[in-house]
């Protein structure tokens, strides 16, 4: 593949990555995405902190993160309990985001369900 069909093949792979968090405190799902928009453009906004709401069933926090330009390294965040994350998005974009993750936290994957143009990627984020 010259560099012309490399950048064609570029344009047509999504750079967007949801992420999803459930079931931990407020303030460690505020570490999370802090360190990620530290790196890339997200769908809300630097000071859009979760908050918790009350009522039966878990909480869900999810935001979308482009990382088609890495803007810098995420600095190294304490959370409180470990942090249950799914990502989902094409190949490319979610192996990024995993690790533009790694200098934040100390990331352990569970799982993963790949797609035809998709994967899933289940990982658990600890305090390092």
């Amino acid at each position: 593949m010259n560099s012309a069909e490399q950048a064609s093949h570029a344009e047509h792979v999504s750079a967007e990555v949801v992420v999803e968090l459930e079931s931990c405190a407020t303030q460690d799902a505020h570490a999370v995405f802090s360190a990620l928009r530290t790196s890339f453009s997200s769908d809300r906004a630097a000071d859009d902190v979760p908050e918790e709401v009350a009522g039966a069933g878990s909480t869900v926090w999810t935001s979308t993160f482009d990382v088609s330009d890495l803007k810098a390294k995420a600095e190294p965040r304490r959370l409180t309990a470990p942090v249950m994350v799914s990502l989902q998005g094409g190949y490319w974009a979610v192996d990024q985001l995993c690790k533009a993750l790694e200098p934040a936290f100390a990331v352990h994957v569970l799982g993963m369900a790949a797609g035809d143009q998709e994967k899933e990627v289940e990982l658990r984020l600890e305090s390092r």
